[in-house]
């Protein structure tokens, strides 16, 4: 039996795959209930995390002994290599460090995305993955959905001929947008990222795969337009539970954390960010004392809420990106424009028509809801088991969101922002 394993082709595991957890927030355990469902066969044997709940109840629900348990991922990667892979889900700024601590002693890697924070980092994760000898996935988990695997397999077949552009647009939705972006942990360029990194890191990755040609050239235009002091309505109080407009609010807290109007499970999904639990006392407590209670006008956010970025990629293919707070919360829309075709994908459905025959073939991948509380359209679930499989089995072509492809679409990324706040076309 090996008592440890890098992925390599061909060589494929005996045993169950072990890998240790990084961060036991709402990604992190996601990704973990997800391993020990892998059809490999995979097993949750260690995790890291600061906060006694979370870390406890990873350990009920993966059997995991005291000393499998630690408060700081150091103390993990101080009992050196006990796993095969880690799970990186940490927050952004925190990726980098455990990133290259655990390639140093020789972990596989599944990090959540963004990579890091800055071109540099990004460029040096890239560099101790292969100085080490491991593999790296990044969790740009829209490339794992059987929607996003159709579309590139049509493509690839010509179904729309030579890919001339792309049009594409993420809907955050209005109150998704509040709850992350203006309440939560990813509402500051000042003290994190700009919400292109932070969100859309996963579109211009996407870009690039559907593409399958490197970036030349990147603009970009945006702001934040609505959620603003200047915008705060006549008589709106600093916290929604004290507000006499809540009812007329579409951005009111209540509304998603108290009384679920947007569905169960996504009230669910977001509240245990907010407040760390369902029942009404510890809710009614984060909505009066923490941010996600707070006036959306009356905060300390400053990342774009409405942006375009426009990419040339070699053979003058372009590429057309739209993200916006100010839409319902639904999968990505899309249309792809060829020489002898039109693809048009909403997440789930794509129809291709034929400039020859005049004719359109529809296909349905049956794809899961577009946020992470339903799985990211599947993507979540893809993303695991490829990762598993691809380990366990020696198959490095099922980890597509490898560190090369990964470093690529970040810096586009960064250099869409640049282009942003200087007013002008960056190249690459």
């Amino acid at each position: 039996m090996n008592t440890h394993h890098n992925l390599r082709p061909g060589h494929t595991l005996d045993r169950p795959l072990r890998v240790a957890l990084v961060g036991a927030g709402a990604r992190g355990a996601a990704y973990a209930s997800l391993v020990a469902q892998a059809p490999s066969g995979a097993a949750i044997v260690a995790v890291a995390e600061p906060r006694d709940r979370q870390r406890e109840q990873i350990a009920a629900e993966h059997g995991l002994e005291p000393q499998d348990c630690h408060a700081d991922w150091r103390d993990l990667a101080a009992a050196g290599r006990v796993a095969d892979a880690v799970i990186i889900a940490t927050q952004d700024a925190d990726h980098v460090e455990p990133a290259l601590i655990f390639a140093a002693l020789g972990y596989d890697i599944l990090l959540e995305k963004p990579l890091a924070l800055s071109a540099a980092d990004c460029l040096r994760i890239g560099e101790a993955v292969r100085a080490n000898d491991v593999t790296l996935a990044v969790c740009h988990v829209m490339r794992y959905t059987r929607y996003t695997k159709k579309l590139v397999s049509l493509i690839a077949e010509g179904a729309v001929g030579d890919v001339i552009g792309v049009q594409h647009l993420e809907p955050i939705g209005w109150w998704h947008f509040a709850h992350s972006y203006v309440r939560g942990n990813w509402n500051s360029i000042r003290q994190g990222s700009p919400m292109l990194l932070a969100k859309s890191s996963h579109d211009i990755d996407w870009l690039a795969h559907v593409v399958g040609r490197r970036a030349l050239r990147v603009s970009s235009f945006g702001s934040l337009t609505h959620f603003r002091h200047d915008r705060r309505p006549e008589g709106a109080a600093a916290r929604c539970l004290d507000c006499k407009l809540s009812d007329s609010c579409a951005y009111s807290a209540q509304k998603l954390y108290l009384e679920g109007r947007y569905g169960e499970g996504v009230r669910e999904y977001f509240t245990l960010v907010a407040a760390d639990a369902l029942d009404d006392d510890s809710v009614q407590r984060a909505l009066r004392e923490g941010p996600y209670g707070r006036c959306v006008y009356d905060h300390d956010n400053d990342v774009c809420d409405n942006q375009v970025v426009n990419i040339e990629y070699e053979g003058g293919v372009t590429a057309s990106f739209t993200v916006t707070a100010f839409t319902p919360q639904e999968n990505r829309h899309t249309k792809v424009f060829g020489s002898g075709g039109q693809l048009t994908g909403d997440g789930r459905r794509i129809e291709v028509l034929d400039f020859t025959t005049n004719e359109v073939v529809s296909y349905d991948t049956d794809a899961d809801g577009a946020s992470a509380a339903d799985g990211h359209g599947g993507g979540d679930r893809g993303l695991i088991e490829d990762f598993c499989r691809g380990l366990s089995e020696g198959r490095p072509e099922l980890i597509t969101s490898n560190a090369d492809a990964s470093v690529a679409s970040h810096r586009v990324v960064f250099a869409a922002e640049e282009a942003r706040l200087a007013g002008s076309v960056v190249k690459l």
